[in-house]
Order: structure tokens, then sequence, then C-alpha cells
């Protein structure tokens, strides 16, 4: 019993002066494992310089039927009946409303009657002037009322002419209170109702013709004079790209978007809607010098510039990422042309900027070293 009392203590400190040197052989482990360096890798490509570069631009328009009619009636009116409203198709000549007419019916009744009446008196001075051009052979009338028999005769014949023409007048007015359509095509819209009383030109539909469909389209004035008539460009329309036709350039420049307007004729399979609207993408070289990079190998800078991050050879195999000024001159989706202080050869970040800081150092990716190699 006594014996293993005294064994006892000799245990702990043997468990503990293990536990000593196990700690320690983990210590140099660690201490081993830290020693090794790890860079970064990154995707880079080389920079490549180009004199100009393709500049595409897209100018806006809207699409028209050649034939796009606000039609209405040539004389104020109540609208009496309407045949056709937004969405019909109509034929050239089909009633589309009629005016109340009423009116119109009673005074030519009124000038009718006018005219059977001046008739009347002029077949009666008529048989007065032959009885006076007899009595004058025999001298039982005077030469003044001769000539004034003559006279009414010629005045009731003019003011049958006036008569016949106030007619001729009324009748037209009631054939124009008939509304027909001028040419193939759909109703767009209606602007009034049965019972409205309209004043003269006021346009009662909107027509839309069934012709060739044109798209209307403004661009620069330097543009306009590198455009010929006849010309082959392409109009896109929705999710539609159309061969088109430029038909003609206008003379003049608006004075609103001080832009020159362009007649494109779209083809007859142009499924297209009045209205919609039309783009022109034209492309163009600009000449200025510049270096194209991905859009992922930019980064945003101060005072309005942008920055690239160029990587500059340390050692064998190791490179420094420093931060270029650049400026945007043109980007499309992808990719962006730039200037500023960068050279051709330059070899810069292509993509994941946001890992990296500058004056990190850094490796290639093994694909690039390969293929380089």
């Amino acid at each position: 019993m006594y014996a293993s009392k005294t064994c006892t203590p000799i245990i702990r400190y043997l468990a503990l002066g293990l536990s000593f040197i196990a700690l320690g052989g983990c210590g140099s482990e660690v201490k081993e494992h830290s020693q090794i360096t790890e860079y970064q890798t990154v995707l880079s490509q080389p920079l490549s310089l180009s004199d100009r570069y393709q500049h595409i631009q897209t100018y806006t328009g809207t699409i028209r039927s050649a034939n796009t009619t606000g039609i209405g009636f040539e004389l104020a009116g109540k609208l009496n009946n309407i045949l056709v409203d937004s969405g019909d198709t109509v034929s050239k000549g089909q009633t589309l409303a009629k005016l109340d007419t009423d009116l119109l019916i009673a005074e030519r009744q009124q000038l009718q009657a006018s005219l059977l009446q001046t008739q009347a008196d002029i077949d009666l001075a008529k048989s007065t002037l032959a009885r006076t051009q007899k009595l004058k052979q025999q001298n039982y009338v005077s030469e003044q009322q001769l000539d004034e028999t003559q006279q009414q005769v010629i005045s009731l014949q003019a003011n049958q002419k006036r008569i016949e023409a106030s007619l001729s007048a009324t009748n037209l007015k009631i054939e124009k209170s008939t509304l027909l359509a001028p040419f193939n095509g759909k109703i767009s819209q209606r602007f009034h109702n049965v019972g409205e009383v309209i004043a003269l030109g006021s346009p009662v539909f909107t027509l839309v013709g069934n012709s060739q469909s044109v798209a209307y389209i403004g661009v620069p004035i330097d543009i306009a004079q590198q455009l010929t008539a006849e010309q082959m460009v392409d109009v896109r329309v929705g999710k539609q790209t159309f061969p088109a036709k430029i038909a003609g350039i206008s003379a003049e420049v608006n004075t609103i978007s001080r832009t020159v307007q362009l007649r494109i004729l779209l083809p007859d399979s142009a499924r297209v809607i009045n209205g919609e609207i039309a783009y022109l993408a034209y492309q163009q070289d600009a000449l200025e010098p510049g270096y194209w990079v991905p859009m992922s190998a930019l980064t945003d800078g101060v005072r309005g510039l942008w920055n690239v991050f160029a990587l500059v050879e340390a050692e064998q195999g190791f490179y420094t990422i420093e931060r270029r000024d650049v400026e945007i001159i043109y980007t499309n989706e992808q990719q962006a042309y730039i200037q500023g202080a960068i050279k051709p050869s330059d070899l810069i970040v292509s993509q994941g900027l946001h890992k990296l800081v500058v004056s990190q150092k850094v490796t290639l990716a093994q694909a690039e070293k390969t293929g380089a190699l």
C-alpha cells in the first residue's frame, strides 16, 4: 500500500513530460508550414495597338405607312351615322360615315322651285320679246321698249344660271355629307360619336393605308452626307431586322433635333405596325489609336478616369501589379476601346481585379505560361 502511493507522482510527471514533447513536435510542424509562400495567380493579356475602331451608332425613328391620313368631312354638320370603327378594314370608296342632310335637302327643294319660277318668267319674257319685235316692225313700239324687253330676257336667263349653280353646289354638299374611304386600309382611330356637331375639316378617323411601310429616321448631318438614295441599309423593328432601301434624304435640318430625316422603304413582306420604333445601325471607322480590352479588365479610377492593372516583371516568373490610368473611348457589350498610360505589348490583368491590390506580387495562370512556352 505504501509503494502504490510513491508511484503515483512518478506517473504524473511522466505524463506531463510526454505532453510537452507532443506539443513541441506540433509547434515545429506549424513553423515549418508557415514558411511556404503562395502567390495569387492571374489571367492576363498583352495590349495590341489599333489605329482605328469600328464605331456602330444606332439612330431611331418611327414607322408610318406611306398613306396615313386623318380623314373627315369637307363641311361642318351633325354626325348622323358612323358605319366603321377602330380596327376595321375598309376598301376604297366604302362609306364610312354620314352627316345630317335635312337642311341641305330643304335648300335643294327651294332652289328647284326657284328654278321653275325663273324658267316660267323666262318663257313669258321671250313671248313678250317676240311680240315687241313684231310691233317694232310696224312702228308701234319704240326702240327703248324693245331694248328693255331684250334685257329682261337676258337678266332672267342669268338668274337661271345662278340658281342652277346654287343647286349644283347644294347637290355637291349633299354628296360630300357622305364620307368615303380614299384608299384601301385600316381604321386606326375614331375621334367623334353619333350626334356630335363637328367643325369644318375636323378629322373623324385616322386611316392607315395598306401600302408599303416607311421608316422615318433622323441622322446627324455628317452621316446623311455619307448616305445616298437607293442605298441598302438594315433597319430593326422590334426583334426583326429588314433589308431596306433609302428612298429619300431630306434637304433640310430639323430645327429641334438638328438631324436630317431619312425616308427608308421597308420590304412588302415586313409586318409592322404604324408608330413602332425603327432602329438604323450605321457602322463607320473612327481614325483614333487605342487598345481593345475586355470590360472585366477595367476598374473605377478618379476624376472620371478608369484603371487597368499592368503586370511588371519583378523576377523570373513573378510580376508586380501597377495601376494605370486610362480613358474609355468607345464600348460595346463585351469590350472597351481605351487610351492612356499604357503602351503596346504591355501585359494587363484581364479579369479578377477585385482580388488584387497595387504592388501585389502575382504569377501568371498555368495555361498562359504553357501557351507562352
